[in-house]
């Protein structure tokens, strides 16, 4: 019993950090958790005293307890069972099924990190790449929604700029959760995106345990108050038109809403557009292929790092004219409820992306685009600027949001020509401005995002 032992020198060493980790997760763990815990209930309570709209405790709670009242969800107990019977197999494979996708979907939301780099890194990317703009039009409406509704941003999807653009200019209202798609599933994306409170969706998967499982979290951050942005398209414009609503997302706010309760849900249009798409080669590549998937790969953000870096370091980096942002009327679910048709998916589908249409900005260049695509790609530099004159006239009589240089429209029509000379998608001969644009695919891309605001009006 007391006799020698001899060990090897490694199985001493791995003996002395198992017994290292134990303790440490015994002693000191606890106590560090502690530590940290309370250090960040204190930044988020500072958060909340100057934000419009303050963090739910639900969206703060620890993400195994998220993942817990979602799966032990009476409805989805159920869909487990029904899985199980369905499929042949027992009720704890079922259960472990539902449990990965609830991992899969539940995000691990980090306010340190939304505020403390998200946010600033949002500002500063949008603010070097853009001359960022919020036009104001139902904007004032926001200020009228009751504190305590949940506040559902409707978003037309331009670009995937889109999520960084308005976490930015939300940013001093509300901490948005995103839906995202399974684009965005690699490293160092996915754990960003969940610390940011995204959630990640698979558009096109159809099990029935996997949408009761979304569903039932998508209710329950409903309910507690989360703010929420949501992309109705399910994905990029790729001809540059505002496309069909996908319900989705909206039906599980519909269907989880009680007209009954205490907590109202407000959707408010946002409108986005913008001078210069980053994706736009890829989209229009992409258009009339259903099939076409998007994959972030992290080699092609370096290349386009060190070009935007070297750009900058040799004086020739310019910015890529305007992102704009208006946002549009309120609509209350429980007044929409009073009025609406037996199928209320579809009637607030349609009229949220009809709201969303309507406070898409007018850019220069995708206006410029619109009159050359309309002349076939042909037109006086002179005529040109007397149909821009005109427009903006009717736009702004209409109050439609529209977004131009300060010095004017004359300005306005230079700097747009300039950036599409650039791209080698017009050239100027004589006094006439002539598309270089093979089949003008690319101005037809920017020509649609406006059509709605010009289309029975030239």
């Amino acid at each position: 019993m007391f006799q020698t032992v001899e060990l090897p020198v490694w199985a001493l060493i791995l003996m002395a950090l198992l017994a290292a980790v134990t303790a440490a997760s015994h002693l000191l763990f606890p106590s560090v958790r502690w530590f940290f815990r309370r250090r960040a209930e204190r930044v988020v309570g500072r958060l909340n005293e100057r934000l419009a709209r303050p963090i739910q405790p639900f969206k703060l709670a620890q993400r195994h307890d998220m993942i817990q009242n979602v799966l032990y969800d009476p409805e989805v107990i159920r869909a487990v069972n029904e899985y199980a019977e369905e499929n042949g197999v027992p009720d704890n494979v079922a259960f472990e099924t539902a449990t990965r996708y609830a991992k899969e979907i539940v995000p691990s939301f980090s306010a340190s990190v939304y505020f403390g780099i998200g946010t600033r890194l949002a500002k500063w990317l949008a603010r070097s790449l853009y001359r960022v703009r919020v036009v104001k039009t139902g904007a004032d409406g926001l200020d009228a929604i009751d504190p305590d509704a949940t506040v559902v941003f409707i978003i037309n999807h331009r670009s995937n700029m889109d999520y960084v653009l308005v976490t930015y200019l939300v940013a001093e209202d509300a901490a948005l959760s995103y839906a995202v798609g399974e684009w965005a599933r690699g490293w160092p994306l996915q754990p960003l995106i969940k610390m940011m409170g995204g959630y990640f969706i698979r558009r096109r998967f159809l099990n029935p345990l996997y949408r009761k499982v979304l569903a039932r979290y998508v209710q329950l951050s409903t309910r507690e108050g989360v703010a929420q942005a949501v992309f109705p398209e399910g994905g990029l414009s790729r001809d540059g038109s505002l496309r069909d609503p996908k319900l989705g997302l909206i039906s599980y706010i519909v269907d989880g809403f009680d007209p009954a309760g205490l907590r109202d849900v407000v959707f408010v249009p946002v409108g986005l557009n913008y001078d210069r798409v980053l994706e736009d080669r890829v989209l229009v590549k992409a258009a009339g292929n259903s099939r076409a998937r998007f994959k972030f790969r992290m080699s092609t953000v370096a290349r386009y790092v060190a070009r935007h870096a070297w750009a900058r370091v040799t004086g020739r980096f310019h910015r890529q004219g305007f992102a704009a942002v208006a946002f549009g009327k309120p609509i209350s679910l429980k007044t929409f409820l009073m009025t609406a048709s037996e199928d209320v998916p579809t009637a607030l589908g349609k009229t949220l992306i009809e709201n969303v249409g309507s406070v898409v900005p007018v850019l220069p260049v995708p206006l410029i685009a619109w009159h050359l695509v309309a002349a076939e790609g042909q037109l006086a530099r002179e005529e040109l600027q007397i149909r821009f004159d005109q427009d903006v006239a009717r736009l702004n009589a209409q109050h439609h949001p529209l977004c131009l240089p300060q010095s004017g429209s004359e300005k306005a029509v230079r700097e747009a020509l300039n950036m599409l000379k650039t791209r080698g998608l017009v050239g100027i001969k004589g006094d006439t401005v002539v598309s270089k644009d093979p089949q003008m695919k690319l101005l037809t891309y920017y020509a649609a995002s406006v059509d709605h605001a010009l289309t029975d009006k030239t």
